[in-house]
């Protein structure tokens, strides 16, 4: 049985290395030290972390660059340290589809990385992504995540925003020519926030950032790695968002993860928090929504944090609770779409009639213009008195959610 499932659990909620469920090392490597409290536990070996992350099921292992090599670590042990950890991918057979750079921890990026005030900051920042970018390539990532988390301003007046703009786009161009001129196969993913550890962070949203991205210069290789959290924080829908990165063929990759409404960052397991959400993400993600078939292919990344109340054993725990959690509502969504009384009530709601185009094929303005019974003769009162069946809809979404409906 995989380490961390339950043994009455259905097979299709038992972690396989084909759901593509990866972690951060930062994640359940999280020592519990928050604004108030000192750590709560011990280290954990990056080598560790690889196999026990292969006994739960996991399919791979994302990294911040100071997560693998502490940030100062001189060549030697630098090498060191990377061998160890690929040799630890080779034994277990997880890969690293993602990694990233820690441009926020060591005060020298307390006003900012890549769009500090101080010129000689920027290009320290940019180098050491450039660094980075050559281990990632090394150990075959693909997805390069930024997130901006210094990026950003207490005091409205001592950050330009506009000049900030440039910056951060002057950054991104060179990072991704610096790919390009390299032959790597790596895309960039910015991942959005509204605020923490800044007071307000720059490129806050899924929209702000799909707006920057359009100002690139490779603009095709930039997309996005939203964080469940990181929208809720801003009482934002999650789901709805997701959809429009899906529409414009910009999500890279996504972090999963739990939050209770718009207060500080929690990173609760994956479904402990907006239930509902989770599971319309998920349906959303795995069956493509009203759509049919899988909207998204790649990793199912969990950026979440283990309690600050839990040992070693509970941070494994927690993390099997990611997949589990996420296996089930995969289950659960199956289900949904597969009830033929969900299939009739969405039927009632008009929720297909959305795929057919307003106009007919072959019409134009003209001759929407001309059409009497689009407007002048339309039945206004008639169709106004419709009902649309949305509030079944929800509640056999809710039924199912919480497996009161078997098909």
């Amino acid at each position: 049985m995989t380490l961390g499932a339950d043994e009455n659990a259905p097979p299709t909620a038992v972690a396989r290395r084909e759901d593509k469920f990866t972690f951060g090392l930062w994640t359940v490597g999280w020592r519990a030290v928050d604004p108030f409290g000192d750590a709560t536990r011990a280290p954990l070996d990056p080598v560790e972390t690889v196999h026990r992350l292969a006994e739960l099921g996991a399919y791979g292992v994302t990294f911040h660059d100071d997560d693998l090599v502490p940030f100062g670590t001189e060549e030697g042990e630098r090498a060191r340290l990377v061998d160890r950890f690929r040799q630890a991918l080779a034994q277990t057979g997880l890969v690293v589809p993602m990694a990233t750079t820690n441009l926020f921890t060591h005060p020298v990026f307390k006003e900012g990385a890549l769009t500090a005030n101080d010129r000689g900051v920027r290009r320290f920042a940019i180098r050491k992504v450039m660094r980075n970018l050559d281990l990632a390539a090394e150990l075959g990532a693909h997805t390069y995540v930024l997130w901006g988390g210094r990026e950003g301003a207490e005091v409205d007046t001592a950050k330009d925003v506009r000049t900030a703009l440039d910056r951060y786009r002057e950054g991104l161009d060179l990072l991704a020519t610096y790919v390009v001129d390299n032959g790597y196969d790596i895309r960039f993913a910015i991942e959005p926030k509204p605020n923490e550890p800044r007071g307000d962070i720059l490129l806050p949203t899924i929209g702000h950032a799909l707006a920057f991205i359009g100002s690139l210069d490779h603009a095709d290789m930039v997309g996005l790695n939203p964080e469940v959290g990181h929208e809720q924080m801003s009482n934002l829908n999650f789901v709805h968002g997701i959809a429009q990165a899906l529409w414009h063929g910009k999500l890279f990759h996504i972090d999963l993860n739990g939050q209770h409404g718009p207060k500080f960052d929690q990173d609760l397991v994956f479904g402990h928090g907006d239930l509902l959400s989770a599971f319309c993400l998920v349906d959303l993600l795995e069956n493509g929504g009203t759509q049919g078939g899988p909207a998204y292919d790649g990793p199912r990344h969990f950026d979440y944090k283990p309690h600050r109340t839990e040992d070693t054993a509970g941070v494994w725990t927690s993390a099997a609770a990611n997949m589990r959690t996420y296996l089930l509502l995969k289950e659960r969504a199956q289900a949904f779409r597969a009830d033929p009384e969900v299939v009739r009530a969405l039927a009632a709601s008009g929720a297909s009639e959305l795929a057919e185009p307003s106009l007919a094929e072959g019409e134009t303005w003209q001759s929407l213009r001309a059409d009497r019974g689009a407007f002048e003769e339309y039945d206004v009162d008639g169709t106004a008195a419709r009902g649309y069946g949305v509030a079944r809809v929800d509640q056999l979404m809710v039924e199912h959610v919480l497996g009161a409906r078997h098909v």
